[in-house]
């Protein structure tokens, strides 16, 4: 099977995206000391890293930072499939702190509500927020991101993927389309 890979943004343009991303985040709370990223597994949690660092930039004081796995709370298992769980990782309580879950793609929306139901055992946060780099559509639960990084209209046989130097030793954003495969 090959694959078709398009950019969607480049290193550059996904740079500004996260300053921009950075700065409404920033911008929505009150102290940002009471600010709190749960990156969501895989790519989330690695967002989540990199726009702890450009609000530490932004606001002169560390941003608390970690990550939550919502598998054990999914109800598409069976049609997802399984990874490797990876453990949650609070950097601190969650009471009274505003919460921004962080994720690289929002596609239907389970995931998302699937982490909000595992947020509930964790703590009680003032606010949750939903930070999304892409929205490719086909929701199928009434979940939109507070912050959106860019908006791609998608078909189901596509994926985005978001590279991170990090993890990829290349940034940018890229639609895939795999020939002669279907993506549910």
């Amino acid at each position: 099977m090959s694959a078709d890979r398009v950019e969607i943004l480049s290193a550059v343009e996904l740079g500004r995206t996260l300053n921009r991303l950075a700065s409404q985040v920033l911008e929505s709370v009150d102290d940002s000391r009471d600010l709190v990223l749960l990156g969501i597994p895989t790519r989330g949690a690695a967002l989540a890293e990199v726009l702890a660092e450009r609000l530490e930039q932004l606001c002169g004081h560390p941003v608390d930072c970690g990550s939550l796995d919502p598998t054990f709370h999914r109800d598409d298992l069976e049609r997802v499939g399984t990874r490797l769980v990876a453990p949650t990782q609070l950097p601190s309580s969650l009471d009274g702190k505003t919460v921004v879950l962080v994720d690289d793609v929002i596609f239907t929306g389970r995931t998302v509500r699937a982490a909000l139901e595992a947020l509930q055992a964790w703590g009680r946060p003032c606010r949750v927020a939903l930070l999304a780099m892409v929205d490719r559509g086909h929701r199928e639960l009434p979940i939109q991101p507070d912050f959106c990084g860019r908006v791609v209209p998608t078909n189901r046989q596509e994926l985005i993927a978001l590279c991170l130097q990090r993890i990829d030793g290349e940034e940018g954003v890229f639609l895939v389309k795999e020939e002669g495969s279907s993506v549910s």
